[in-house]
């Protein structure tokens, strides 16, 4: 026995250490001075195996991933299904002469001219004592003690396996297409937040956008994988796991199966989780992201516009009738305009850049995971951004907010808006070739210049005399409208304001036309800090509501000024619209679109119909959007100090309108610091009004915040809710009995929706009027946010723009930060303990120290607000 053994040894040795010709399938294990070459290319028949695995499941081949295909690749394959989970030189394709070799220093492929195309890291000592393929799909590298020097799960291309680790930093990179496996342009990264999908670094797709994912703590990310559940507590699933392995970040569950499962990105684009169903020999899509295909940046080609999974061109853009996915390019329809590269030598004479502008329906993928590049800004500031950047192949401004995105190095493809209310308007950047064509083929209806976004004059002097004369006029208007503003005491008092005629402002209504219009003033429809609101209607039929400002000294009147200069320049969806004014000896008048809702109060804290929970979420991603825009779009950032329900007005067809923010401030960092007239209502003010920090958009921030808390409850957010009390009788010195009361106890639900925030129990903050109509994930997305807003520190509290994002879904949500939160467990046990149910706090002593943090944005209606 012992002869045999030795007898077998050696010729086992001996057949290692030779040139194996289409040799032997060996088993688990190869060790050094091993080649191979020559090797027969049958994928099916796994003709160029020559390792499998232990249970047979996976082997190691050389092969073409197309059998009449030239290119070889070193690859390691599911053998029940053939499915390559993993290659080596998948940038180096070799022939079918080519060899493997195995030696001390490690596992290394030649091509025919004996050059190096692939191999394992070089290692300081030659210590590699054997080759080996797990039952998992690994194929590593041992030294004499068994130690792992190399592996190939450390190294994934396009997929990975139950058990296998993709760690954050690393990605998935699909192959140039199902033949070639170079590397294409997708990407699957995982982050220490999240896992995306990018083209080219743009991202087009998140792995916690899906539906199906659940996040369940926030620790960083440490790796992505698979798992089955083994009997263990983790079920079927792709998981985010966090630093000990055991923590799950992210999790998508799947159905519960023991089946063989890969996640692979392909070369489309698209990341897809399957298990193979070896009884029907058949895989099984189980998730595909993104689910919407005109998601994927490149499906329709440069240029190309997809639509509901067809191809085609966007109008002023042409191509085949049928547009080539990946491969097909639509071009302006013009042949006097052509798509320029990025940094193309021709961009440098500027006279020869036009823009074409895109349809207001159509959108980019990247857009709502890109970072504009500039807030606050109009379409010329976008232009001349993109015309300076040779990179800029077009761009995109976001009325709303001023955002401006540029589209640099490559274009993808297009596709139309999932947005009921797209208000992103894109122009693409060309090259005009010949001036003496329109880009249409037509003329203009004016006859003056192409339908085209925007056009440059092909003479850079007239051009610039243009802009001179503009820049003139606008000077000579502005002049005016600080005269108008900020004109002197002498102006109101004499009158003089009832001759004004200001340029470019809302009509100037007569007197005796708003009296006649209102009945005398007769129908009240509402008042606020510096006037009374009456409903009236105009000779026109338009129903209007006319404020007649009263409580004016020396600083109204200026203020008066300074909302006509604000709003009648501003114009958005979810503002309310200035239609005119009038001044009338010391009365002063301004004249609104009128909202036949009113205001928001009403609607969410009366005894009415209950608001349903989309009414409501549209509520608030209105007013966001509408906050958004006088922080960004506006050309001076207006902060409006008192953002509430009452401020907050609603129309039919759910139309949502901001008010008031005429009478805000506008405020330059500077200004800012020297802001220091209180405004606003308890409960709604943020801290930095009683401190020496800056007044700023975050301010608006904080009480959007708190406004959106009681739209998720229904009732302000100090209460006094009815709970049932329990006593105990015991008169006659008997066993006592029990019985209850009602009573009315304080509850504070901002540090409420903190607590169960802390517990994940989201549900247990609607509205009770709401059940059945909201889900837990969607009262997360929104308790979130407004948690977010209300951070004590400024610095922490998001944009508005970024609010808007968030509650879209098209920005990852933010973690609110506990620690800048704890103030409201303050309050809330002062709110709790004071007398009536009202925090007591001492506005002179301002004392922010010891246990009571932040006391200072505690005061009472009296001390805060402005006259209501």
């Amino acid at each position: 026995m012992g002869s045999f053994t030795i007898i077998s040894t050696t010729l086992h040795l001996l057949l290692l250490s030779s040139t194996v010709y289409c040799g032997p399938l060996f088993h688990e294990f190869i060790y050094p001075n091993f080649t191979h070459s020559e090797f027969i290319y049958n994928y099916n028949t796994h003709s160029g195996a020559f390792l499998a695995s232990r249970n047979g499941t996976f082997m190691a081949t050389i092969t073409s991933p197309n059998p009449l295909g030239r290119a070889f690749y070193l690859c390691v394959i599911h053998a029940p299904s053939n499915t390559i989970v993993w290659s080596a030189n998948r940038n180096a394709s070799i022939s079918d002469s080519a060899k493997l070799r195995l030696t001390a220093n490690g596992l290394t492929v030649t091509d025919d001219a004996g050059n190096v195309v692939w191999s394992t890291a070089p290692f300081h000592v030659p210590d590699v004592s054997l080759l080996q393929l797990q039952d998992s799909g690994n194929l590593v590298l041992l030294d004499r003690s068994n130690a792992t020097l190399w592996a190939s799960f450390d190294h994934p291309t396009d997929t990975i396996v139950i058990g296998q680790k993709l760690p954050i930093g690393e990605s998935l990179v699909g192959a140039a297409s199902e033949d070639n496996f170079t590397a294409g342009d997708y990407r699957l990264t995982v982050t220490g937040g999240d896992a995306f999908l990018q083209w080219n670094g743009l991202t087009y797709w998140k792995l916690s956008m899906e539906t199906w994912a659940f996040k369940d703590t926030n620790f960083p990310v440490s790796y992505m994988g698979l798992k089955s559940n083994n009997g263990t507590t983790i079920t079927n699933g792709l998981y985010l796991f966090g630093d000990n392995g055991s923590t799950v970040v992210i999790r998508m569950d799947l159905a519960e199966s023991d089946s063989f499962r890969i996640a692979k990105l392909g070369s489309d684009g698209q990341f897809v989780v399957q298990r193979f169903v070896s009884t029907e020999n058949k895989w099984v899509q189980e998730f595909t992201g993104p689910g919407d295909i005109c998601r994927i940046p490149i499906v329709c080609g440069k240029m190309g516009l997809c639509s509901n999974g067809i191809c085609g061109c966007p109008t002023r853009f042409q191509g085949s009738t049928q547009m080539d996915r990946r491969s097909g390019v639509c071009r302006p329809s013009n042949s006097s305009y052509s798509l320029p590269s990025a940094c193309d030598d021709s961009q440098l004479n500027s006279s020869s850049i036009s823009y074409v502008e895109l349809d207001k329906d159509i959108d980019y993928f990247a857009i709502d995971f890109m970072e504009p590049v500039k807030h606050g800004a109009n379409m010329s500031v976008c232009q001349d951004l993109c015309s300076q950047n040779c990179s800029c192949l077009g761009f995109f401004q976001e009325k709303s907010s001023g955002s401006c995105y540029l589209l640099e190095n490559q274009l993808g493809s297009m596709t139309n808006s999932s947005s009921a209310v797209n208000d992103r308007l894109g122009y693409i950047k060309a090259l005009v070739v010949s001036s003496s064509a329109n880009p249409y083929g037509e003329k203009d209806k004016k006859g003056n210049f192409p339908i085209v976004g925007l056009v440059l004059l092909p003479s850079s002097g007239f051009l610039l005399l243009v802009v001179g004369i503009l820049w003139y006029t606008r000077k000579k208007r502005l002049s005016r409208n600080v005269i108008v503003k900020l004109g002197s005491r002498n102006s109101f008092l004499s009158g003089e304001l009832e001759t004004v005629s200001i340029e470019g402002f809302p009509v100037r209504f007569d007197y005796e036309e708003l009296a006649a219009a209102t009945e005398k003033f007769s129908t009240q429809i509402g008042s606020g800090g510096f006037g009374t609101v009456y409903k009236g209607t105009l000779l026109d039929k338009s129903v209007v509501a006319v404020k007649k400002i009263t409580n004016l000294g020396v600083q109204g009147k200026t203020e008066f000024c300074a909302e006509i200069s604000i709003i009648g320049n501003v114009h958005h969806a979810n503002l309310v619209r200035l239609k005119g004014f009038c001044a009338h000896k010391r009365q002063m008048f301004l004249v609104f679109e009128y909202m036949n809702r009113g205001s928001l109060d009403r609607s969410l804290f009366g005894n009415g119909a209950v608001l349903e929970w989309q009414e409501r979420f549209q509520i608030a991603l209105g007013t966001a959007r509408g906050l958004a825009y006088l922080h960004s779009e506006c050309e001076h950032k207006i902060i409006h100090c008192d953002v509430k329900p009452e401020n907050i007005l609603l129309h039919d067809n759910s139309q949502v309108k901001i008010s008031d923010f005429g009478l805000s401030k506008l405020l330059s960092p500077e200004q800012s610091k020297l802001f220091t007239t209180l405004r606003g209502t308890r409960g709604y003010l943020a801290p930095e009004w009683l401190t020496s920090s800056a007044i700023s958009d975050k301010t608006d921030v904080y009480s959007y915040g708190m406004v959106l808390l009681e739209i998720v409850r229904g009732r302000k957010n100090w209460t006094l809710q009815i709970v049932r009390q329990s006593t105990e009788n015991d008169s006659n010195g008997g066993p006592s009995s029990s019985s209850s009361v009602l009573e009315h106890r304080p509850v504070y639900f901002p540090l409420f929706a903190l607590e169960m925030h802390e517990q994940k129990r989201y549900l247990e903050l609607a509205d009770p009027r709401l059940v059945g109509q909201v889900t837990g994930e969607e009262l997360e997305k929104v308790v979130r946010v407004a948690l977010c807003c209300v951070h004590a520190e400024p610095l922490l509290r998001p944009t508005m723009d970024k609010v808007v994002r968030m509650l879209k879904g098209t920005l990852p949500l933010s973690e609110p930060r506990v620690e800048s939160l704890n103030y409201l467990r303050f309050y809330g046990r002062r709110f709790t303990d004071g007398p009536d149910g009202m925090p007591q706090v001492n506005v002179s002593s301002n004392n922010t120290t010891g246990d009571q943090p932040n006391a200072y944005s505690y005061l009472s209606s009296q001390q805060l607000s402005d006259p209501r």
